[in-house]
């Protein structure tokens, strides 16, 4: 077992647009239906089983809604959480700089398996497994990554290369079951290259999730990214008083310093600062069913994962039947009725503006929801931040 997981929770989803925005952002939408838990109570799942504490990364304005879906788990789970919230958005280098420095100060030699916010992963058993190779690699002074075999030609998700059985030498391709040595990492490529990396038997996606020992990836971030690490290294370890408790959750608002380091560290990724630029990382060959939801098309493919028919049944309290007539292959995520007539392969969000929240709507055909980035270019380009 980790002796700390890292859930980075921050960031408002707008590929999820207009469901997700900043007031309720994409971790903490509904995911399991059976359940009602969101993406971030999943993800609490599987921290809590693979770590003896949990340190979410989040900022000021995903307070409540973490404390909402944490109020869900037994009085000893909440207590293993703490809770540490960001000044700014800085991406995902600092966040997990700062949670490495936060980790060393209850001690050396400890490791650390980061987790995203926004992933659906089955069996929770499957996984629990993986993580535990993970953690292996990990105390072998490894930046362990897990990869997922590619389904198709995907050019939303970076890809990892894994060496082949010349380039591993006499050892061979695997180090051990299903932990593979990696080659290099890639960023999002172009669809021709994305059909190469799909048909290649070493190209993994890249799940965005990462483990390894604390005093190893201190080491990492002071020869490729000084400048990320070197403020919160001037941190001093938090007293009591710096932090708060609400409902069972321990929260380091007030945490001396960090303002002043959030703002002096580089924003950058943690695949561009470190990732690819380690000479020592592993790839976990993950064995669980993986979506990342990173679009619409994601989305209706979870739904469908979960035996849904078109909104033949509400998923969601706030959610409308919708009146079909001749239109086929469509997805609707409304919170008013919607009347479809001759209409195939469209995903259709609606938005009727209750709490408060604007009054929008999306309509994309399937297999082009990507673009939906383009669309909230467009409205902050537009100065319409009061729709994000």
């Amino acid at each position: 077992m980790f002796n700390d997981s890292l859930i980075m929770a921050g960031g408002s989803g707008t590929r999820l647009w207009p469901a997700s925005s900043s007031r309720l952002p994409k971790q903490f939408l509904r995911a399991d239906d059976k359940e009602g838990k969101s993406f971030f109570s999943l993800a609490l799942d599987r921290a809590f089983a693979v770590s003896e504490r949990v340190i979410v990364i989040a900022g000021g304005s995903h307070i409540n809604h973490i404390i909402k879906d944490a109020q869900k788990f037994p009085v000893k789970e909440k207590k293993r959480i703490v809770l540490i919230v960001e000044p700014e958005a800085k991406n995902t280098a600092p966040a997990i700089a700062c949670a490495a420095v936060y980790s060393r100060f209850c001690g050396q030699n400890k490791n650390m398996i980061v987790l995203t916010s926004d992933h659906i992963i089955e069996p929770l058993e499957t996984f629990i497994k993986d993580a535990a190779l993970a953690e292996k690699a990990a105390n072998e002074d490894k930046l362990v990554v897990f990869g997922i075999r590619p389904a198709r030609a995907e050019t939303g998700y970076g890809y990892i290369e894994t060496e082949s059985a010349s380039q591993s030498g006499v050892h061979g391709k695997r180090n051990a079951k299903n932990i593979l040595n990696v080659a290099a990492f890639h960023e999002k490529p172009d669809m021709q290259t994305a059909k190469k990396y799909a048909a290649g038997k070493n190209y993994f996606w890249n799940s965005g999730m990462f483990a390894f020992a604390d005093n190893f990836i201190t080491e990492q971030f002071k020869c490729f990214a000084p400048r990320v690490l070197k403020p919160f290294e001037k941190l001093k370890q938090p007293c009591a008083r710096d932090y708060t408790v609400s409902k069972g959750v321990k929260i380091l608002a007030a945490w001396n310093g960090l303002g002043a380091a959030y703002k002096k560290t580089e924003k950058i990724s943690f695949d561009y600062a470190i990732a690819e630029k380690c000479a020592n990382s592993a790839m976990i060959e993950s064995n669980f069913k993986w979506i990342d939801i990173g679009s619409w098309d994601d989305y209706a493919q979870l739904k469908q994962w979960s035996q849904l028919k078109q909104r033949g049944k509400n998923d969601n309290e706030d959610l409308t039947p919708v009146f079909n007539a001749s239109s086929n292959n469509c997805f609707v995520d409304s919170d008013i009725p919607v009347a479809l007539a001759g209409a195939d392969d469209l995903i259709v969000v609606i938005r009727s503006g209750k709490k408060g929240a604007p009054a929008s709507a999306l309509i994309v055909k399937k297999g082009q929801t990507q673009k939906v980035k383009d669309i909230v270019e467009q409205i902050k380009n537009n100065k319409r931040d009061d729709l994000l």
